[in-house]
């Protein structure tokens, strides 16, 4: 048990740490995320959007209690990863690697906190 919620933070932990950086590129680099937005085919107007859901679906991972509200962030965050990888490789880039470390990285941490909240 005590192993299990050490994976479970430290992965958790890491994702948050993704999941931050990205946020910091949405409001930082606002320029460069709009260039790379319109490549993919998306509209811009969602780069804000998305910078507060993700730092929302963080905190509800962290500190609600509620399992829906989690199972929910857990959800947007795995449709966002999905997305960012395919939009990545169907354009080509070679840039998914990122998705791919953030889908593991999610994958674990929904695993282990499962196991830590059952037991």
């Amino acid at each position: 048990m005590k192993t299990q919620k050490i994976i479970y933070y430290v992965v958790t932990g890491l994702f948050t740490a993704l999941m931050l950086f990205s946020v910091s590129m949405y409001f930082l680099k606002y320029a460069d995320m709009v260039q790379g937005f319109t490549k993919f085919g998306y509209p811009t107007y969602i780069i804000y959007p998305l910078a507060v859901a993700k730092i929302l679906g963080l905190i509800a991972i962290w500190l609600i209690k509620n399992k829906t509200l989690k199972e929910w962030a857990y959800a947007g965050f795995f449709f966002n990863i999905i997305l960012a990888f395919f939009a990545h490789y169907m354009i080509g880039d070679g840039e998914q690697g990122g998705a791919i470390i953030a889908f593991v990285l999610l994958a674990l941490s929904y695993y282990f906190g499962k196991k830590i909240t059952n037991n």
